[in-house]
């Protein structure tokens, strides 16, 4: 078996749990290919490694593996998607973050969820993701988000006006200081610090949710993720911003965006007790109050 690694620096102390893994990797011969920069942070960390380790750079070096395995905080787990791409390579995610609804497997459970791997005793949670087009501007290949695409105003001072439409009818101009467009993976991200609802990951829909709306009576809005979306934008400025998850780019105001649902989805392995519901509850802290 053979076993990516993609990770970024994390607190000292996670250094022990790191190296508890390649121990265990070595003790079950795995074979593990790891990101070439998280590998240089590592060293420097003194973690020992495997004679027969491999390195990548990116997506082309990866080559045949089984999983991957993502080490850090939901937003290193987010960034995995552009080197998994539509390779269906399954993705688990070790937790040394803050809240983990991606990454979801304490570092207390890395011996279980190894044997899991081995075993192929796991869930698999199959995830829509969102891409985007635009009639003047290039976003390359990795042009989707597993969590939301957010539009931005680049000044501070003013808002932007976002014309929507829902396959080529209008529905509404949102007068904010953006827009965001989430998948039922970011329903309990940036989304539902706007206000807005949390969905179930197989719901097959998408939430638009105005990001400081002007008008009051504007509320998020749950369509089906089959639709079509177009969008322009209204600024005083000259440009306006996309976030892809954590990648942003600026665009001209006279570009047109297209946005739909990927033909292909993301595979997150989920441990046998890890449930959405049972993962809902924990991170948001449901039931605390003892009279639940």
């Amino acid at each position: 078996m053979k076993i990516a690694i993609y990770g970024k620096k994390v607190a000292d102390i996670y250094i022990a749990n790191i190296q508890f893994l390649f121990n265990e990797f070595k003790r079950k011969n795995i074979t593990a290919s790891i990101d070439a920069n998280f590998h240089a942070y590592l060293q420097q960390k003194n973690i020992s490694f495997d004679e027969n380790i491999e390195l990548f750079n990116d997506s082309n070096d990866l080559g045949k593996v089984d999983y991957l395995i993502s080490i850090g905080g939901d937003g290193t787990f987010l960034e995995t998607i552009v080197l998994v791409k539509d390779s269906n390579i399954p993705v688990l995610g070790i937790n040394t973050g803050r809240l983990g609804f991606l990454s979801n497997v304490k570092t207390d459970e890395i011996a279980e969820a190894i044997d899991a791997l081995i075993n192929q005793e796991y869930d698999i949670d199959e995830r829509s993701m969102l891409s985007i087009e635009a009639d003047n501007f290039d976003f390359g290949a990795s042009n989707y988000a597993l969590n939301e695409i957010t539009l931005h105003r680049t000044d501070s001072s003013t808002m932007i006006t976002v014309h929507t439409y829902l396959d080529d009818e209008f529905l509404n101009s949102y007068w904010a200081d953006g827009l965001i467009i989430s998948t039922p993976t970011g329903s309990t991200a940036y989304s539902l610090s706007c206000n807005g609802p949390i969905l179930l990951p197989d719901s097959e829909n998408m939430i638009i949710t105005p990001i400081a709306p002007h008008n009051l009576n504007v509320r998020p809005l749950v369509i089906n993720d089959e639709k079509v979306l177009k969008i322009q934008i209204d600024a005083r400025s000259e440009n306006y911003v996309v976030a892809l998850d954590s990648r942003s780019f600026s665009l001209p105001l006279d570009a047109t965006l297209k946005i739909t649902k990927t033909p292909h989805t993301i595979k997150l392995i989920r441990l046998k007790e890890h449930t959405f519901l049972k993962t809902l509850r924990s991170k948001l802290m449901w039931g605390i109050d003892k009279r639940n």
